[in-house]
């Protein structure tokens, strides 16, 4: 009898175990959707359906005094687009010295205050009011402040026997007045931003200056500004954005007047829809501020991966 040698043959190695699926797994995808569903829906109905109902709307001529409506394609875009050219001008103008003012007034403020100052604990919360008032309310104020018939300053003015100024009837003194209602109502949040990044500044690098014997503007130039132009950009840019945008200001105070002097695109919008009762040539107003506001937004998201990669 013969006896055959065992096998060297090596088994095959059995193929990896799958992980189990959870059985939670499915019903927890769908309670997730559940979840975002209402916000969904509501995002869809807020912005994109008024987005979408809008660029179509910029294809007719569409009134708000008649139900019929004819398609037109491009004419209300060739129609608009001269005021839009000069109504971009104001509004980058407004837009660049609304967010300038601000800017400078709340960094010199917050260096003041970031000192031992006596007293700064209260005269961080005095400081804060003007960012709590609406922004009518402030228009209004102002309004009122430059009043050419019984304003404060020309009240002012009066009392010190100068001759009284129409601010608010020049162009060049309208959109001034309006800069000021703005910087007085903005300037306090970039003051908080600023002032909370000082207080995050490196006391060993501040200390170690102060003993090489560098003075207080070195200390600040070389120490703090770096660490500050990160969020000085980013607060800047939100700052621009949002004054691109701006309405209310400006439409309480001026109206867009005197003549065109400080008609921004907003205001421009709603002259065409409330005003003339041209929704199509509003429509395409918008779609056309939409555009430039969207370049606007993509520096800022560009500058703002530019920061954070440098972090």
């Amino acid at each position: 009898m013969t006896i055959e040698p065992p096998s060297t043959r090596t088994p095959a190695p059995a193929p990896p175990a799958r992980p189990a699926r959870s059985p939670l797994g499915a019903r927890d995808s769908r309670f997730g959707f559940m979840l975002a569903a209402p916000a969904v829906a509501l995002f869809l109905v807020v912005a994109v359906y008024p987005l979408l109902a809008g660029v179509w709307t910029s294809f007719y001529d569409q009134s708000l005094v008649r139900a019929d409506r004819a398609f037109v394609g491009l004419d209300n875009y060739t129609d608009v687009w001269p005021v839009f050219t000069d109504r971009l001008v104001n509004t980058l103008v407004f837009s660049v010295l609304a967010t300038l003012f601000p800017v400078l007034v709340g960094l010199a403020l917050a260096i003041l205050l970031n000192s031992r100052l006596p007293g700064r604990g209260a005269l961080r919360g005095l400081l804060m009011l003007p960012w709590l008032l609406p922004g009518v309310v402030v228009s209004f104020l102002w309004a009122w402040i430059f009043n050419d018939s019984y304003g404060v300053v020309n009240d002012l003015l009066t009392r010190l026997d100068l001759p009284t100024v129409d601010v608010l009837g020049q162009p060049l003194t309208a959109m001034a007045a309006v800069v000021v209602a703005k910087t007085w109502n903005t300037f306090p949040w970039v003051m908080v931003v600023i002032l909370a990044v000082l207080q995050t500044l490196p006391r060993e690098q501040l200390e170690a200056a102060a003993l090489d014997g560098a003075t207080r503007a070195q200390r600040f130039r070389h120490v703090s500004l770096p660490h500050l132009l990160g969020p000085l950009a980013l607060v800047a840019m939100l700052e621009f954005i949002y004054n691109f945008g701006s309405f209310d200001m400006i439409f309480v105070m001026t109206g867009g007047g005197p003549g065109t002097s400080t008609m921004t695109l907003a205001v421009s919008l709603y002259h065409y829809a409330f005003t003339e009762f041209s929704l199509g040539r509003a429509a395409a107003m918008g779609v056309l501020w939409l555009i430039s506001l969207s370049v606007v937004c993509g520096a800022y998201f560009l500058l703002d991966k530019k920061l954070e990669s440098r972090t």
